[in-house]
């Protein structure tokens, strides 16, 4: 599967026409390119970071303020969450509109809806970190809403054990948006570029 991932990142042969640019040229590839992205501003963020109800604010207060070109990044790994969720949308529409969840691409569709929640949830787990008013009631608001799902009431329990902007909550919330949803995302992208090769029929060179 590695081995697959990256001969799809670095194809042997690409057609020439294939290269030329259209309204959805590569859709998701630059969806794994924001992701990236996020991955390696959100790593520096990590330096200054401090997930703890009493230090979390005060520390993005002192990023911004205080630490040469801490704001530019901070922006930079913001405005690009925005723009991967943007990105897959565009591309989950891509694929609905040509039909590219039908045969034998069920699995690949699967993964992809997976791909498109995950980032989502990735999304509302950051958003708590700043700690900040607007961080701390969106939250809250998400929370609520969540119990009123089936079993919305245990996955609140779950990640919000101690209540909205509590030190266990933040914890989890943190421990969410670092390390267990970007491995999963990273697991099921590369299972998704497999199936694109092993499916073949879309990139006709492969």
């Amino acid at each position: 599967m590695i081995t697959d991932f990256l001969k799809h990142l670095f194809p042997r042969v690409v057609l020439e026409r294939n290269l030329r640019f259209s309204y959805t040229y590569c859709l998701g590839g630059l969806a794994f390119t924001a992701f990236l992205i996020m991955i390696c501003s959100g790593m520096l963020l990590l330096v200054y970071y401090q997930p703890t109800p009493e230090r979390a604010f005060s520390s993005v207060l002192f990023l911004e303020s205080s630490v040469w070109g801490g704001k530019s990044l901070r922006s930079l790994h913001r405005v690009t969450s925005h723009a991967l969720l943007v990105l897959i949308l565009l591309h989950t529409l891509r694929v609905i509109l040509t039909g590219a969840y039908q045969r034998p691409r069920q699995l690949n569709w699967v993964v992809g809806c997976l791909l498109l929640f995950l980032a989502l949830f990735e999304a509302y787990t950051g958003y708590l970190l700043p700690f900040d008013q607007l961080a701390f009631w969106a939250t809250q608001t998400g929370m609520e809403l969540l119990a009123t799902l089936p079993f919305g009431t245990l996955l609140r329990a779950l990640l919000v054990p101690d209540g909205v902007g509590q030190a266990l909550s933040l914890l989890r919330f943190y421990a969410l948006h670092i390390v267990i949803i970007p491995l999963t995302v990273l697991a099921l992208s590369s299972l998704h570029f497999y199936r694109v090769r092993k499916n073949k029929g879309v990139l006709p060179y492969l």
